[in-house]
């Protein structure tokens, strides 16, 4: 059962795995399952894999498997406008699932077990995270891409999720390899 401490939602531990076992694939209709299979089988056919993620979408539109099937294909199709989109989606989910402020601006270490590699829904926020300041970054908006990669060794100081080469990057954008 859901309760509030300190003015925020939690979940309790049944609740968390729950959502950790959906987050990684229990709780899957078995039909979407099946179009994200077909989606790898059909990846080379952007049409068709398209297609059947987006049917796997329409059976489990807010699975976190799904998320993460539509958003490998954009990125690995070049698709980075649609790959940010599908992050953001993810960003939204994943601050839902761990009872976090919907602006990711606002979040703080406290908030989850974000130092926990372990801890699921904590770690898919921190991706989610990382990969909306790398898109962000790609994508030509750098301020809003490196306040994410700050927000991202913010939460997580001992850099679990690579965040600091992110950082590295930024911080040579504009700079010739002399300097």
């Amino acid at each position: 059962m859901s309760h509030v401490l300190h003015g925020e939602l939690t979940m309790s531990g049944p609740e968390q795995a729950l959502l950790a076992g959906a987050l990684l694939g229990a709780g899957l209709p078995t039909d979407a399952q099946r179009h994200l299979e077909l989606a790898g089988e059909d990846f080379q056919s952007d049409a068709e894999a398209e297609q059947h993620l987006r049917d796997a979408q329409a059976l489990a539109p807010d699975h976190a498997a799904v998320l993460i099937g539509l958003y490998r294909f954009y990125f690995y199709k070049g698709r980075l406008q649609e790959a940010l989109r599908v992050a953001e989606t993810c960003l939204a989910k994943a601050a839902r699932d761990n009872g976090l402020d919907a602006d990711w601006r606002e979040v703080r270490r406290s908030d989850a077990e974000f130092s926990s590699f372990a801890a699921i829904l904590p770690r898919f926020y921190l991706f989610a995270l990382k990969a909306y300041a790398y898109l962000r970054m790609r994508l030509g908006d750098l301020d809003q891409g490196h306040a994410a990669i700050e927000k991202l060794l913010e939460l997580d100081p001992s850099d679990k999720v690579n965040a600091g080469v992110l950082n590295d990057v930024w911080k040579r954008i504009g700079h010739d390899d002399d300097d």
